[in-house]
């Protein structure tokens, strides 16, 4: 992205001091805060309807939690991002962005809390086994702290970009897409807005910012249609209803997250293993695309504050793990630099300290807001492409399934469930007939497994292979069958032997690659073990 004028690189030899707020900084905290918000505001709904917890325990302990975890990496962010502006001596650096993991959100109520509720009838201990839950995921970020460094330095860009895409495209879009057409009489006019102001870079009136343009005219559309008649969208009840939580609600520091025997922390192991890979692996992608965009953090510290933040979170009573999040290149197209970050932690942190979530929920409707992630996930899916060598396109489409057959589990699962079928066991009349329609949901199952490492694999092997660099091709293919093996990819559970079938098709393919680079080398051609070559327009080999 050029600089402008006024965010021109200074002298090195001239001692450079970043400035905290710019213009383009408002327009992003509105998009950044309303996202963020969006999310708590649905991990408040979940805990209180769903795992029924008690109000006392969600604005008393879960959310003044997020209100320090938050801020806290909110504020390391932006730290990071004035030393980064500093060292180089620009004023365009972004800081990365931060809030709940989504999909962490989903998974710690629906495989740990809500199943303990429903069997015990207690939510309390649901809520204290999330919290383990939640310990346990920040200590693998930590681990991954040190390892994924050289894990990025020797992956391609195209399948990390690639995978980050996939998420984008299918647990970032689809359903804000879908909730967006379900109120579209509001949705699409804020989508507009939307696209005008950040894609098309259109001046709005009064200079107002593309995210509050689209709260305002949101809200007022559906509370005027509510007032004419036309519309039950809004409940004018629901706001003084929500006014009884306002109140100072402060963290408190407890061994909850201590009290729980060991008997009942090792089966949440199976899912806080892949998880926390999952997040130091999405962290990885998420280094690598703001480095496509000029801003090259260190990575170490991003995962070390990614896994601080669900440990304190954890010990402050928070189930819920932060994660820096996709969407860099959004924020950055947008304007924000590093004020938007600090902005963002400081309105969340009021927000959860306050108990101002349940009077948000009840004043802004939540068509207004979606389709702002649909932007981010156009972005974050348009830059894998944009960034990557033209060759790896295909590389990058074969990394996008995984995640995609993982989402489309989700909506088949789902229909299931609503049906009175649980998908634990699912019998197998139901499977046969599912595959008679054309629904193979045990292919889906495999391709989806461990979604964004899998996409992160075979997008690699298909980089190496279009550039004819077999070495690389089956060290990442024996990677994924080791992987495999033990169910962190393309499994369903973690176990031995998880996916004979998968392990034994990327074994094989390992033995072929092997062959193929045996052959090169009595060819005497050149085999090099450096890193991905993603700046060369033509395979190294050539």
């Amino acid at each position: 992205m050029s600089q402008t004028s006024s965010e021109a690189q200074s002298s090195p030899s001239t001692e450079m001091h970043p400035r905290l707020w710019v213009a383009g900084d408002l327009n992003a905290f509105f998009g950044l805060f309303t996202n963020v918000l969006l999310n708590v505001l649905v991990l408040s709904s979940l805990a209180l309807y769903v795992v029924q917890m008690p109000n006392d325990t969600v604005y008393g302990r879960i959310l003044p939690a997020l209100g320090i975890a938050l801020p806290l990496g909110n504020l390391f962010y932006a730290y990071l991002a004035w030393q980064l502006a500093k060292k180089e001596g620009r004023n365009n650096v972004t800081a990365m962005p931060y809030g709940p993991s989504v999909p962490h959100m989903f998974i710690v109520v629906f495989v740990v809390m809500l199943p303990t509720y429903l069997s015990t009838k207690d939510p309390i201990l649901a809520w204290k086994l999330g919290l383990v839950w939640a310990l346990i995921v920040g200590i693998i970020v930590l681990l991954g702290a040190f390892v994924g460094p050289t894990i990025r330095k020797y992956t391609p860009r195209a399948a990390m970009l690639g995978t980050l895409a996939g998420i984008s495209i299918a647990f970032i879009s689809m359903r804000p897409a879908y909730q967006m057409f379900d109120g579209a009489w509001i949705g699409l006019v804020c989508f507009m807005i939307i696209l005008l102001a950040w894609i098309g870079n259109v001046r709005l009136p009064f200079n107002i910012p593309g995210g509050l343009a689209v709260v305002v005219v949101g809200s007022a559309m559906a509370w005027i249609a509510t007032a004419l008649g036309w519309s039950d969208m809004m409940q004018p009840t629901a706001v003084g209803e929500a006014m009884q939580h306002f109140s100072l609600y402060l963290p408190v520091v407890s061994g909850d997250v201590l009290s729980i025997p060991l008997k009942q922390i090792w089966p949440l192991l199976v899912t806080a293993i892949p998880l926390g890979i999952y997040n130091f692996t999405e962290g990885i992608n998420n280094v690598e695309s703001a480095s496509v965009g000029g801003d090259n953090y260190n990575l170490r510290a991003i995962l070390t504050a990614d896994g601080l933040g669900a440990i304190v979170g954890a010990f402050l009573g928070s189930p819920f793990p932060p994660a820096v999040y996709i969407g860099h290149p959004g924020w950055k197209a947008m304007g924000g630099r590093i004020g938007y970050s600090l902005a963002t932690g400081i309105g969340v942190g009021l927000l959860c300290f306050l108990g101002l979530t349940a009077l948000l929920l009840s004043v802004i409707p939540l068509v207004s807001i979606v389709p702002i992630l649909l932007f981010i996930g156009l972005v974050i899916g348009a830059q894998a492409f944009q960034a990557s060598p033209k060759r790896h396109a295909p590389a990058i489409v074969l990394a996008l399934v995984p995640n995609i057959a993982e989402w489309a589990k989700t909506q088949v699962n789902g229909a299931l469930e609503a049906a009175g079928i649980k998908t634990e066991a699912i019998p197998d009349a139901i499977m046969a007939s599912m595959a008679k329609s054309g629904v193979l949901y045990h292919g889906m199952e495999l391709t989806g497994g461990g979604a964004v490492l899998a996409g992160l694999m075979i997008g690699a092997i298909a980089v190496f292979v279009i550039d004819k660099r077999f070495n690389w091709a089956a060290v990442y293919a024996s990677a994924a069958t080791v992987l495999s093996f033990f169910g962190f990819i393309h499994g369903s559970q973690l176990a031995i032997n998880a996916s004979p079938s998968v392990s034994f098709g990327y074994g094989v393919a390992t033995l072929i690659f092997v062959g193929l680079a045996w052959q090169q080398q009595r060819n005497g051609e050149r085999i090099s073990w450096a890193p991905s070559n993603d700046d060369e327009e033509e395979p190294s080999h050539v």
